[in-house]
């Protein structure tokens, strides 16, 4: 398996400028489980960033680092890696169909953490072609924390496929939450991630969305933000939400969320409940 180190984050604009490029190229790839890993190792955590990221999600401050946090940080690996011309998909109109993370053990927020990702087998959706982009975070060797982002590249897809979905467990509503037009920018600032489909009504509309859309990274983050205010998050654990509809900005949105022998069910619906936004479970280890 081909593995490129780096001794620091690759920068966003050279990663956007490529991104760009490997969409309008034509991929003569085909991917099998030896493609390329990307590995960050001796990765240190900006304080400020994190404090950046902790309020714009609505994590409190604590000693360990946030559940999704460790996403943020292996994003710039998932853009070289889809942006890399071994790629077998245009990175551009690719869909974030689900995120599954494990956190073995907490993090501390000083660590020195070693970051590696690769991407899985393909398999046939109904709408296209699904892939997973795998992460794993180290400390001191010893594999903490992993990340499966699950992603649709679309096509004519085989409709005898299955496609894998959480079940809704129609949650009343614990909270409703006032979403501002400019979160998405606010995201974007704090994550790296600046698809213009976040960001304004324009750039939104480019891409057939009537308005700029919330991350779903940002989603998953304030719902599990909300759980640990609510009740608190066990130290080691499973968490996946799957992202159903587009979540407009601004807009005003209901999360609810059940607890029942430690597996928590949560979701995020619009402001009717006749929409669900996110569908999520955790399940302690």
């Amino acid at each position: 398996m081909p593995t490129r180190r780096y001794d620091d984050t690759p920068g966003f604009g050279s990663l956007y400028a490529r991104t760009v490029k490997a969409t309008l190229r034509k991929a003569e790839y085909e991917p099998d489980e030896d493609g390329l890993t990307l590995e960050l190792p001796q990765a240190a955590v900006d304080q400020d960033h994190l404090a950046a990221y902790r309020e714009v999600t609505g994590f409190s401050p604590g000693p360990a680092l946030p559940v999704t946090y460790p996403h943020v940080l292996a994003f710039p690996l998932h853009l070289d890696l889809m942006s890399d011309p071994s790629f077998p998909y245009r990175p551009m109109g690719i869909v974030h169909l689900s995120n599954t993370i494990t956190q073995l053990r907490p993090i501390p927020m000083h660590a020195e953490l070693d970051i590696r990702v690769h991407s899985g087998p393909e398999r046939a959706h109904p709408k296209g072609t699904v892939f997973d982009i795998e992460s794993e975070v180290r400390v001191f060797n010893e594999v903490v924390w992993t990340d499966t982002t699950t992603l649709l590249s679309r096509s004519s897809g085989t409709s005898s496929a299955h496609a894998d979905l959480l079940s809704d467990p129609s949650l009343e509503p614990s909270a409703w939450w006032d979403l501002r037009g400019n979160l998405g920018r606010r995201y974007a600032a704090a994550s790296g991630d600046r698809n213009p489909i976040h960001l304004f009504k324009l750039s939104a509309q480019a891409f057939g969305f009537p308005r700029q859309i919330a991350h779903g990274m940002w989603a998953k983050a304030a719902a599990l933000a909300s759980i640990q205010r609510a009740e608190g998050l066990p130290d080691a654990f499973t968490v996946r939400v799957d992202f159903r509809k587009p979540l407009l900005l601004p807009s005003r949105v209901q999360f609810g969320h059940r607890s029942t022998d430690g597996v928590v069910d949560f979701a995020i619906y619009d402001e009717t409940h006749d929409l669900t936004h996110l569908i999520g479970q955790l399940q302690p280890r």
